[in-house]
């Protein structure tokens, strides 16, 4: 059995092309702030719009846990 040094050359490359994408995969905090950042560049109203959204389901919650716990 011999084994040509460029098939152990390419299939060594191959490999490092999935452990690399099977790392970009885990590393959700990388790819949430490539969203954000190309959020913010191409569509910053929706944005604003998202971060609004966002603080009235915030205020709300609360709001409703406070009215919970006064009763």
């Amino acid at each position: 059995m011999t084994t040509d040094r460029s098939d152990v050359d390419r299939a060594r490359a191959e490999l490092a092309a999935t452990v690399d994408a099977i790392g970009y995969k885990l590393n959700v905090p990388q790819r949430t702030r490539e969203r954000f950042d190309r959020l913010r560049k191409e569509n910053p109203v929706a944005l604003a719009g998202i971060a609004a959204g966002a603080a009235v389901a915030v205020a709300g919650a609360v709001w409703g846990i406070v009215r919970l716990i006064r009763r």
